[in-house]
């Protein structure tokens, strides 16, 4: 059966369940800014990291401030790509039995191939001068001939560059390599280093502040009072940091519940640190005092959202002690606003702000909803799974509980199904799915 995570009365029939995310379609309600308003102020003169010289071992998860232009060929000469044996395809004809004139391994420089012969080589030998064709050893007959070298029969009749891997196949001395913007992964420091790189020139890393407000929270390993939860918001948003490339320079255990203690942790956080992120105390409780304490000590964008889960946020600007602006996110306490907010929010910030191409925007896809559901006046972001349907075609699979409060709901979550304000979202209609890529 198909879960159904249907909440709150229809309003009126939505233009698509695939609009796009932060569509404006359908006015936000009053007081509730749209996500596209949220996204713009946080991309408006956004400050952006300056440059470094790392080591390429060190470079990992890191962003290229400058393309990176090819130095060699790779590969540098014509090479074998399979153990067999080379020989000039007119020698070979429809077959014939060759003498086998040297033996070269990779690594081993070749001599010019004599005429009406052929060489035994090696995965990664450099093809000698003559040579135009690789067979296979598999399919490659041996005997000791009557001038007492070995031949090898060679079956034809053959094509010119069969397994022969050309000089700079894969890189072009002169091209580019790898743009600016490129985040870093295995594939990308294997390319440096196959150029003989040793440093590269990436942004610093972002410095985040982070701390959770909220007296009730208290430290994983503690014994549990009265009134007191685990605080699971710091080492999960410690970590979606990390993984979107940043580095927390400060978090400590927790933050008063007060708004002299709140304003003086984000004025430290302003001298240490280039971003500054604060989970819960931003709705409008009488204990929620990161909001004031923000416009105390700079200004504030906004900070009421039309989605859900994450309805609260603060968006603003600390003024620090060296005359420019911290930015701050405020994130809402409940644990699954706040990793949704992290991917919305946290993760194009910071590719804003280290001018990488892939952390700006998640990527989205098309599927087949394999679930119903029901919007009001906000635009949701439902935690999904993808997986092919009987006939092949992408589907996504809700989780049944959808609680602002469920967290096992984001565990194995692959993707966000984003379904905007007043929509009615039935099986088999077509939603658009924003990817968790990690």
């Amino acid at each position: 059966m198909p879960t159904d995570v249907s909440k709150g009365p229809h309003s009126q029939p939505t233009p698509s369940a695939a609009a796009e995310c932060g569509c404006d379609s359908v006015p936000a309600a009053k007081g509730l800014a749209p996500l596209s308003s949220a996204l713009s102020a946080l991309r408006e003169n956004c400050p952006l990291m300056p440059a470094e010289r790392v080591a390429v071992s060190d470079a990992a998860g890191r962003v290229l401030a400058e393309d990176v232009q090819a130095q060699l060929d790779v590969p540098p000469a014509d090479n074998s790509q399979m153990d067999g044996y080379c020989a000039r395809v007119a020698d070979i004809g429809d077959g014939a039995w060759l003498p086998i004139s040297q033996r070269i391994a990779a690594g081993q420089p070749a001599t010019p191939l004599a005429v009406a012969s052929c060489a035994r080589l090696f995965t990664g030998a450099e093809i000698p001068d003559g040579a135009d064709v690789v067979v296979m050893q598999e399919e490659v007959t041996l005997r000791e001939g009557d001038d007492g070298a070995t031949h090898a029969w060679l079956p034809g009749p053959r094509t010119h560059g069969d397994n022969i891997r050309v000089q700079g196949r894969d890189v072009s001395k002169g091209n580019r390599l790898l743009a600016a913007g490129t985040r870093l992964d295995a594939a990308a420091l294997g390319l440096l280093c196959g150029q003989g790189l040793s440093t590269v020139m990436v942004r610093r890393k972002v410095r985040v502040a982070l701390f959770a407000t909220g007296d009730e929270l208290i430290e994983p390993g503690q014994p549990l009072k009265p009134g007191q939860i685990y605080n699971s918001n710091r080492v999960m948003l410690s970590q979606m940091l990390s993984d979107f490339g940043a580095e927390v320079v400060l978090a400590p255990l927790n933050v008063a519940d007060t708004f002299e203690a709140t304003r003086d942790a984000l004025a430290s956080a302003a001298q240490q640190a280039d971003l500054i992120v604060t989970c819960g105390g931003v709705s409008v409780g009488e204990e929620d005092h990161v909001r004031p304490a923000i416009e105390a000590l700079g200004s504030l964008d906004l900070w009421r959202l039309a989605i859900k889960p994450g309805k609260p946020l603060a968006l603003g600007r600390i003024n620090s002690p060296k005359g420019d602006a911290v930015r701050v996110v405020g994130l809402p306490g409940n644990p699954v606003s706040s990793w949704v907010g992290g991917w919305l929010f946290l993760r194009p910030l910071l590719g804003e702000m280290t001018d990488c191409t892939a952390l700006r925007e998640l990527k989205r896809l098309t599927v087949r909803a394999a679930f119903s559901a029901r919007t009001a006046i906000r635009q949701d972001h439902l935690r999904v799974t993808l997986s092919p349907g009987s006939d092949g075609e992408l589907e996504a699979h809700a989780f049944p509980d959808q609680n602002s409060a469920v967290l096992s709901s984001c565990a194995g979550a692959q993707a966000l199904a984003v379904i905007p304000p007043h929509a009615q979202l039935n099986h088999g209609d077509s939603v658009e799915c924003l990817w968790l890529e990690r």
